[in-house]
C-alpha cells in the first residue's frame, strides 16, 4: 500500500488518467466533505469485499476515509486482490486543510 499526503494525493488524481477515487466512509460522514468525482463504497457494509472484487485491475484506486485508518485497511485488502491502491494519509480531515 502506498500512503500519500493530501498534496501528493491531489496531484496524483489530477495527473492519473486511470484514477478512481473511492470514499470508504459511511454516508453519514459525507457532511465532513467529499472529494469531487469520488465513489462511496462503505467499508463497513457486508457487500464491500464483493464490490472490490468487481473493480477493474487496470485502474489506480485512490482511497480515503475520515482520518486515514479505514482507507489504509481498505487499501491493504485491495492490494491482496491485485489492485493498485493509494491511501490518503489523514483522510478527508487532511484534504480539507488544502
Amino acid at each position: 500500500m502506498k500512503n500519500l499526503n493530501a498534496n501528493e494525493f491531489k496531484a496524483a488524481i489530477e495527473n492519473d488518467k486511470d484514477a478512481v477515487i473511492i470514499d470508504v466512509r459511511t454516508p453519514e460522514e459525507e457532511v465532513e466533505g467529499v472529494i469531487e468525482n469520488s465513489i462511496n463504497m462503505n467499508l463497513m457494509e457486508p457487500s464491500f469485499p464483493a464490490k472490490i472484487m468487481d473493480l477493474d485491475k487496470s485502474k489506480n484506486y485512490y482511497v480515503f476515509c475520515r482520518a486515514g485508518g479505514r482507507s489504509a485497511t481498505a487499501c491493504q485488502f485491495m492490494e491482496k486482490q491485485g489492485l493498485n491502491a493509494y491511501n490518503l494519509e489523514g483522510g478527508i480531515q487532511a484534504w480539507n486543510l488544502l
